[in-house]
Formats: structure tokens, sequence, C-alpha cells
């Protein structure tokens, strides 16, 4: 048996799907398959039930499975231990960003991160929040940056900035005057919103109190919000944005984002992390990059801003 069989078995245990799992460790099916099945046949038991779609692990291959992956955490260990006498910043990061963050947050730490890191890889995948749970869990990803609290059992979260809701109030609207909304103005009614799985989207619909309410006009939902900015603009209703999404407007936008008086609605955005995970320093390093990159307005948690 091999630490390449091993990589392989989890792969299908992961993905549930040999030719996916085989793209995902970079070699053809047919080795892959057969790797797996010269373990098998080693060990004299069957890890897989092939009979069932998506393919599902036997009970003993489940055992197996789990025993796998303790062994490449450990192998693992073993290299970040050599990198680290080394004194070495080498290997791959993965991250994963929910979307919500992704456009505002990436762009403003990224180019330095590779001219300070340039021997880390840094693969980056937007996921929606339960399925980078997910993938931190299976080690598909080795840090993730999303909206918290979430409190899942062995799941680190280190807070990063805190950002408050604007209210996006084009010209036409009955508010565009005013000098901030309060939340109770707020009506979900004549809302745009992100589309159901955005975890902004299910603030939103909490501040409003209204997830049950049926909408009126034009009942909007989009992947992003730019979309929203510009449909708003041209009549079609109002917004709300996070903070660093809204300084990020064109100029012709700018005037129309007012702030949400206090209590203001707000969300914490923190980096995700397993317990187990093995690049706490590389992690660690990133999150305080990333905070020289930010405004002050959103480095510390102001007591006036509650999430809803």
């Amino acid at each position: 048996m091999t630490i390449t069989q091993f990589k392989y078995i989890v792969a299908v245990d992961n993905h549930r799907h040999f030719a996916k799992a085989a793209e995902a460790c970079f070699v053809t099916q047919p080795t892959l398959s057969m790797q797996i099945q010269k373990l098998e046949e080693e060990l004299d038991i069957l890890i897989f039930d092939r009979s069932k779609h998506p393919i599902v692990p036997t009970p003993l291959g489940v055992r197996l499975i789990e025993q796998a992956r303790k062994i490449l955490h450990e192998s693992a260990v073993l290299e970040n231990m050599a990198k680290r006498i080394k004194g070495s910043y080498e290997g791959t990061l993965s991250l994963g960003v929910i979307p919500t963050v992704a456009p505002s947050l990436l762009p403003r730490f990224i180019p330095e991160f590779k001219s300070k890191f340039p021997n880390i890889t840094l693969k980056i995948e937007e996921l929606k929040t339960e399925d980078m749970i997910d993938a931190l869990r299976k080690d598909q990803i080795d840090v993730g940056i999303a909206a918290t609290p979430l409190d899942e059992k062995g799941i680190i979260e280190e807070p990063l900035y805190w950002e408050p809701f604007m209210a996006f109030v084009p010209d036409y609207h009955p508010m565009k005057n005013d000098e901030f909304l309060l939340a109770s103005e707020i009506n979900v009614k004549d809302l745009l919103l992100l589309n159901e799985g955005h975890c902004f989207r299910t603030s939103v619909l909490k501040l409003c109190q209204a997830n049950s309410q049926e909408g009126q006009g034009l009942q909007m939902e989009s992947g992003n919000f730019d979309t929203l900015v510009k449909l708003a603009h041209r009549g079609m209703g109002m917004t709300l944005l996070p903070y660093l999404t809204a300084i990020d407007l064109e100029e012709k936008y700018k005037a129309s984002v007012k702030p949400i008086a206090t209590p203001t609605p707000g969300r914490e955005v923190s980096l995700l992390y397993a317990r187990t995970q093995l690049k706490v320093e590389w992690i660690k390093a990133m999150g305080e990059l990333i905070k020289t990159h930010l405004p002050k307005k959103v480095l510390s948690k102001p007591e006036q801003i509650v999430s809803p």
C-alpha cells in the first residue's frame, strides 16, 4: 500500500465518482481505478460499492478511508515540518471565498501576497458557505473567508473585519434626499436581492423581517451586486450593499449610497480553517496582510453594528 493509493481512495470518497476523482488527482481514470483495485486486493476487502450511483464506500471502506485521511494528514505534517526547518514559505495554499466577499476583497491584497510570497501558489475558488465548510472538513481547501459567526465544530474563526451594510437609493426613489435610512424603513418589497443561497441575502431578509412576504413590481434576484446596482440605478428598486462593495462603486453611483442609522446592520468576515490545519502560519500571514489593505473603518467592531 502507498500514500498515492490513499490519496486516490480519499479523492473518490470526496467526489463519489471515479472520473472526477482522477481529474482531481491529475491522473487517468484507468490509472486511478487500477491502483484502488490493487489496494483492495492487497487488503482483501472491497473499499467501494461500485453498484451504487453515486459510488459509496462499503462499511469497511468507510473505516479504511478514515484511517487513510489520518495517514495523509501525518504525511503532510512531516512535509510541513521540513519546510519550517528550512524557514521557507513554499507550496500551495487553497483559498475558498464566498461570492459576496470575493470581488471587493481579493483585488485589495492578492497582488502584494504574490509579491511577498512568490513561492506560494495560491489557488482560489468562490464557494457558498455550506460548500466551504464541507471543503474544509474534507481538506479540499486550506482556508476560507466567509461571514461569521458559524459555530461549526472543529472550525476556527479568526475575524478579519466588520462590514456595515449600506443602502443604494437611486434618484427616482422617495428616500433619495434622506441623509441616512432607518432599518425599520427598509421594505423588502422594494429591494433587489441576491439569489437564494447567498448569506448576504439571508441577512437582508432577516433585517427586514420579511422572509415570507411577497414582492411587488419587479421581483429581481441576481448572483452579483453589479447587476443589482445597475438595475436600481435605472429605476427598478433599491438594494443593500456591504461597505467594501459600496466604496468601490463607480463615481456615478456613489451619490446614491446612504448609511443606515444605528444600530447599523452589518456582518463579521473571518478566516476559517480546521483545527488540524498545518498551514496556520501561512494563513495568519495572509490574514495580517489582508488587514493592511482594509479601511480603518472596518478593522474594529463598532458597538452599533449588529448582525441581522
